[in-house]
């Protein structure tokens, strides 16, 4: 049973508050349980366009996919280069089309999902972007396409194919400008900071800040799709240490079935905690935050702990709904936090 795997930090118990916040304090318990692909390398005039296209057979397609354009910090013909990325989920494809410069429209990049849709061994229901800057243009493409466009920060499989082109392609390539490399922060769009009462029906009852193995996640590890119940596992990055371990956080509680069944239905990103504010704080969708609990000196030390190491793995960190420490988890996330400046 995975759960015998779990490392437990603390356990606090969380009463609510009027205001919705959750309010720790200690206890002791012991919670139960608690995928190479092929470089793209792309360059292109800014009056051409050019379309690379990867698979990766050892891993099964999604019906979601992940989508971004935006400039890269590389200048062809004194012209920012334009790209256009989409993947899926799993990361069983990935296709990079190169834009000109005076073709960087709505209309120009529903062309281009079209296409990849029309030669796609399964075709997409849901396409998910991360980037508020671009958040008109990419909805009208999509909005004339028979699928679910979804402003997310769900976009794992995107951003680690956006860390290794901004490491190890744009680099390489003639016209590179380090200066442009980073890109701008985050726009407010994307980064609204104000947490909000989570549903009554919802309230956890406590919750422990814990830690597995990386390589439980890893080809052969216990953790997998097949028991994680309504959850989902993101892509791990295989340059990780497998030696090291993922910090997380188990909310136990009475409600584990409707809480889990509720992450499921949003765009369930992660957990921050905010070490200047005193509070841990639920990500969701593109913009919401809920306020799950505020933290007493202790348990400031664990988040600071938890956020140190998920800093240490790329912002990679595990949730885990369920009802008390024997049962199996309701849902099992494993997130990634999108870094900054992709």
């Amino acid at each position: 049973m995975l759960a015998k795997k779990l490392i437990l930090l603390t356990l606090s118990m969380l009463e609510c508050t009027r205001t919705g916040a959750f309010i720790p304090s200690p206890s002791s318990l012991t919670p139960s349980f608690l995928q190479q692909q092929t470089q793209i390398y792309s360059e292109a005039s800014p009056s051409s366009s050019s379309t690379d296209i990867t698979k990766n057979p050892s891993v099964k397609p999604s019906e979601e996919w992940e989508l971004d354009c935006y400039s890269r910090p590389v200048m062809v013909g004194g012209k920012k280069l334009w790209e256009v990325l989409i993947t899926d989920a799993t990361g069983s494809f990935r296709i990079c089309e190169t834009l000109p410069s005076n073709k960087v429209n709505s209309r120009e990049l529903r062309r281009v999902v079209d296409e990849a849709i029309e030669n796609a061994e399964l075709k997409p229901n849901m396409v998910r972007f991360f980037r508020g800057a671009m958040f008109n243009m990419i909805n009208i493409a999509l909005s004339e396409i028979d699928v679910i466009a979804k402003p997310s920060r769900r976009t794992f499989a995107l951003a680690q194919w956006l860390e290794e082109r901004n490491r190890d392609v744009y680099p390489q390539m003639e016209g590179y400008r380090a200066t442009m490399a980073g890109g701008p922060a985050r726009s407010s769009f994307l980064n609204v900071r104000t947490p909000i009462k989570l549903p009554d029906a919802l309230r956890g009852e406590k919750y422990a800040f814990v830690a597995l193995p990386l390589a439980e996640f890893l080809e052969g590890g216990g953790v997998d799709g097949d028991n994680v119940g309504v959850g989902r596992v993101c892509p791990v990055d295989k340059e990780l240490p497998a030696d090291a371990f993922v910090q997380g956080i188990v909310i136990l509680t009475s409600r584990a079935q409707a809480l889990a069944s509720w992450l499921a239905g949003t765009e369930f990103s992660g957990f921050n905690a905010d070490l200047r504010k005193r509070t841990l704080v639920m990500e969701t969708d593109i913009e919401n935050q809920y306020l799950m609990a505020k933290l007493n000196d202790l348990q400031r030390e664990e988040a600071a702990a938890f956020e140190e190491g998920k800093d240490m793995l790329n912002g990679l960190h595990f949730v885990s709904v369920q009802e008390d420490d024997d049962s199996d988890p309701a849902g099992f996330w494993l997130l990634r936090e999108i870094p900054e400046g992709l």
